[in-house]
């Protein structure tokens, strides 16, 4: 079976979606990685950038959070973004200064809309790397398309 995986840009003129591969195992990780939205907007991971955005259907940005927006915790590489009210921010270490510096960075962060963090992760011993997580009370079934992300 063929799939197409597409990387969301932003473009100047709003939205543009490009196809990166047509086999999975040919894909290269897309540099913005996108959910969307019930609401019909998307949510985008910016991946080594270390933001997030919510755009609208007509590419304006509507919600972002940038590397430096969240006191004591600094965004890296944004892997992966779910979204069930909060915003959950799946953040690797791997565009950090160091190696060194690894073990301070937050994994895993939980933020309200109004950009408040609720909690984050930092468990180094147990998960390593670790760059995604999987919402096991998320209603909805993955394979039919029903999870955001």
């Amino acid at each position: 079976m063929k799939t197409t995986i597409f990387a969301l840009g932003l473009a100047a003129a709003g939205l543009a979606q490009t196809p990166v591969a047509t086999e999975p195992q040919a894909a290269a990780a897309p540099t913005e990685l996108p959910v969307r939205l019930k609401n019909g907007n998307t949510l985008i991971s910016g991946n080594q950038r270390g933001w997030v955005r919510e755009v609208n259907p007509k590419g304006e940005t509507v919600w972002e959070i940038n590397k430096d927006d969240l006191p004591g915790i600094s965004l890296y590489t944004v892997q992966e973004v779910s979204r069930l009210g909060n915003t959950l921010i799946n953040n690797w270490a791997g565009s950090a200064p160091s190696m060194a510096d690894w073990p301070k960075i937050a994994q895993v962060i939980e933020v309200t809309p109004d950009k408040k963090v609720v909690w984050a992760l930092r468990d180094w011993t147990t998960l390593g790397p670790a760059s995604s997580t999987q919402l096991l009370d998320e209603p909805g079934a993955a394979e039919k398309g029903e999870l955001q992300r």
